[in-house]
């Protein structure tokens, strides 16, 4: 996997302990490979329209870390200044997601299922569902501080 050149941003590889002819096991747990407490877990599959394009959002306080358990996704990055594309496909391999960082998923496989670990509850109010209001909060969020 190509270096993170967006802000907030990095790669977390989950180790992966080989059982024989039983599998393998890849284990998360907060603040030892995943940099937060967990408080959220949720998961994203048959996405049956092969279009579908998912994401396109930033978020004020939330970070997540984003694992792609099953096919492949691509997930495009953008801090405002910096692009990144990345092709998810490893299951024990997944992208640290910090605040102030637009995503977007989209080409998805068939057999898709994306995993994802919150570091709070669902909350509206944190998300930036539009890239002119992202952009403008991150020119203006150091003026009420």
């Amino acid at each position: 996997m190509d270096k993170i050149r967006v802000k907030n941003c990095k790669v977390i590889k989950l180790p992966i302990i080989q059982d024989g002819k039983d599998g393998c096991l890849s284990v998360a747990e907060s603040f030892h490979n995943i940099p937060f407490k967990i408080k959220r877990v949720y998961y994203i599959y048959n996405i049956n329209n092969k279009n579908a394009i998912r994401g396109m959002h930033a978020h004020k306080k939330l970070q997540q870390v984003i694992f792609c358990i099953n096919g492949s996704f691509f997930l495009r990055l953008n801090d405002g200044t910096k692009k990144q594309d990345i092709i998810l496909d490893e299951p024990n391999i997944g992208i640290y997601i910090g605040v102030e960082l637009w995503h977007t998923m989209k080409r998805f496989s068939e057999d898709c299922i994306l995993l994802v670990f919150a570091s709070d509850f669902y909350d509206e109010s944190d998300y930036i569902r539009n890239y002119s209001q992202f952009i403008k909060y991150l020119e203006h969020k150091n003026d009420f501080i």
